[in-house]
């Protein structure tokens, strides 16, 4: 018995390892956030493997069964839609109960969408801070202010919808002139990093909201 963790790329389907391919061959079954999108990965790999849906809305009444598989003696992967499981997807509450149960739990290395927009922003990468995404109401200025003397780089997914909110507080809390980078898009044909301060980063999305498409990362300087 023993679950595997596998990411999974997070635009360029040649991103993925070969190891993570291996694995995949390998399981009795794989868990995805949308059996959807995973199927369409599968399938341009060329693996056939029982596919279940495990995702946010099923993902607390569900572990326990998937808990039972595994003590029959099943080998499972997790994948999410893009990127590592578990950060910023599903993933914690099942990895949580397998090491509580006595399950095997090994996770592969490979893409998180976090780690190139860091790296190709240009600021400070020593030492920083994932965010994730912000809380859409209750809590969100909380968490900001408690932003604001933060002196690492900090990090931020957010979807297109809310990017012209968050970028607007960010400014307001942080400060207008704070150094940014907003990357979307990432290892794909169109993938942009747009570089500036908050003011800049924000005028430009205001004034070309219809470019604002894909996943979203968004990198802040710490204060100075």
């Amino acid at each position: 018995m023993k679950l595997y963790l596998v990411p999974t790329p997070i635009g360029n389907l040649d991103d993925i390892t070969l190891r993570a391919i291996k694995v995949l061959q390998s399981v009795d079954a794989i868990l995805a956030e949308d059996t959807r999108n995973s199927g369409v990965l599968l399938k341009h790999l060329g693996i056939n493997k029982p596919l279940y849906a495990h995702h946010a809305h099923n993902e607390h009444h569900g572990t326990q069964g998937i808990i039972k598989l595994l003590k029959e003696g099943k080998v499972l992967a997790l994948v999410s839609d893009a990127g590592t499981p578990a950060i910023s997807d599903p993933g914690f509450l099942l990895v949580r109960e397998c090491l509580k149960q006595g399950v095997e739990v090994e996770c592969l290395p490979g893409a998180t969408a976090f780690v190139p927009a860091l790296v190709n922003s240009g600021l400070p990468a020593d030492r920083f801070t994932f965010e994730g995404f912000l809380p859409h109401k209750k809590g969100r200025q909380t968490r900001l202010k408690n932003l604001v003397e933060e002196e690492r780089t900090i990090i931020f997914y957010e979807s297109p919808h809310r990017l012209l909110k968050t970028l607007e507080q960010l400014a307001e809390y942080l400060g207008t002139d704070r150094q940014a980078c907003v990357s979307r898009e990432l290892t794909k044909i169109f993938e942009e990093n747009r570089r500036g301060t908050l003011a800049e980063i924000l005028t430009h999305y205001q004034l070309n909201p219809n470019t604002i498409k894909g996943e979203i990362v968004i990198i802040v300087a710490g204060k100075n």
